[in-house]
């Protein structure tokens, strides 16, 4: 076993879970390097403290945190990292519980206690680092930017208020200021985030203030792409989509997870929206934008949910034709008022309906893909991988959505720049380009 390193301490922030979960560990980054701490994100080169950020949302992610944290708890006990800290939705959930399983980590930290995470690394909390967003652990010319932290939505299969609290928004100053530094630092996209988007201002501004952020964030010089993630289709402000209109920077694109559309699953779920405000609600804005690229996200197993329910979905998802779709199965979570409902869609089932609606969605964006052969896109090339340079157009979000494929043999493209192609054959969730030059 090693003993414990004369050398200054080096620090590995290793992230779990969602975009917000990256920009925690991003700020997280910034404090420790502005304190003149050596750290990096996901890197155990010379590293002998580590630093997990959880997710706690299902219980495959929670398993996922679990596992990690014991792989870096055996780690610690070999002797080839010093500390182990976990932070994040996980430990702000279950950190009693954790203190009690594994009590191999020095420490566990809730979701709002990085003063206190980095009282214990040797460093102070610098106010004027807020928002300087100076080391992105994504490629340099993209970002994620919360917009708030928290949840006042009470959807019953839920636990994010549980980790996250209530709705809090940051002034559009502050918004502003972080977009402005990551373009000068070279970032030509950005991905807005939060719980809920559309409920951005009502608790310092008493007014749904996402528009005019959207507004003052289009006049942002540099900023090339503007994305919006996770917006709550109840009561949704078709604003936004006028706004997305009006601005070439503003993608056409929408990520409006809707989670199910058959009406007693709905209420069940206590999404506040019905069916018929569902159709009208995608109707309404593909009339504003005919051509936007809509992403949606579907939970399949609810309690109660009926073969009906799901062939009602089903019909839905074929009516829709979503440009991008993903399934999640339902996690019966502790503290939620959905956990007072009896679970009685079986695990198989779940799966099964999972792959049933999936399969549909594959054979939409089979069909959407073939009809981009011979148009010509604008694609942000993010990386090169194997023989290809792979990129996104205006209507992909990175990680989540469709990639676009350029032979590397046969072309060069620097990272980070945007390039005009032509679409040469397409898959199920893939398009092949050649460069028009």
């Amino acid at each position: 076993m090693k003993t414990k390193s004369l050398k200054p301490d080096k620090v590995n922030i290793v992230t779990l879970g969602c975009s917000k979960n990256t920009v925690d560990s991003e700020l997280l980054l910034d404090q420790l390097k502005g304190n003149q701490i050596s750290a990096q994100h996901e890197t155990d080169e010379d590293a002998n403290i580590v630093v997990i950020n959880t997710c706690g949302f299902i219980d495959v992610a929670k398993q996922e945190s679990i596992d990690s944290i014991l792989h870096y708890a055996e780690r610690k006990q070999q002797g080839d990292i010093e500390k182990l800290y976990v932070t994040g939705c996980l430990s702000e959930r279950y950190k009693k519980d954790l203190e009690k399983e594994i009590p191999q980590v020095d420490a566990y930290f809730g979701t709002l206690e990085l003063p206190f995470l980095l009282e214990r690394l040797g460093a102070d909390y610098k106010h004027e680092l807020i928002g300087e967003r100076t080391n992105l652990s994504t490629p340099n010319h993209y970002a994620y930017l919360k917009i708030s932290e928290g949840c006042n939505r009470t959807c019953s299969f839920c636990a994010i208020p549980l980790m996250r609290g209530k709705h809090v928004s940051k002034t559009m100053e502050r918004i502003i200021s972080e977009a402005e530094s990551l373009v000068k630092s070279g970032v030509k996209e950005i991905m807005l985030i939060a719980q809920e988007l559309t409920y951005y201002g009502l608790d310092i501004y008493k007014t749904r203030m996402l528009p005019e952020l959207l507004e003052k964030l289009a006049a942002v010089e540099g900023l090339e792409w503007i994305r919006l993630h996770y917006a709550y289709p109840h009561q949704f402000p078709l604003e936004i989509i006028e706004v997305m209109r009006k601005h070439d920077n503003i993608c056409n694109y929408l990520d409006i997870p809707l989670q199910h559309v058959s009406d007693p699953v709905l209420k069940a779920m206590d999404r506040k929206i019905d069916k018929a405000g569902t159709v009208q609600l995608i109707k309404d804005i593909r009339e504003i934008i005919p051509d936007i690229t809509l992403r949606t996200t579907m939970l399949v197993g609810f309690p109660g949910e009926t073969e009906a329910d799901i062939q009602e979905l089903q019909e839905f998802i074929e009516w829709a034709r979503f440009d991008r779709l993903g399934v999640f199965q339902y996690s019966h979570e502790e503290n939620t008022s959905g956990f007072e409902l009896e679970d009685d869609v079986t695990a198989e089932t779940k799966v099964q309906r999972c792959n049933r609606i999936m399969q549909v969605q594959q054979e939409i964006s089979a069909d959407i893909n073939s009809q981009k052969i011979g148009k010509t896109l604008k694609v942000l090339f993010d990386r090169k991988d194997s023989e290809y340079f792979v990129g996104r157009t205006e209507g992909d979000s990175p990680e989540v959505d469709n990639e676009v494929l350029l032979p590397a043999k046969d072309n060069y493209i620097r990272l980070g720049d945007f390039a005009e192609v032509r679409i040469v054959d397409a898959t199920d969730f893939d398009l092949f380009a050649e460069l028009i030059v």
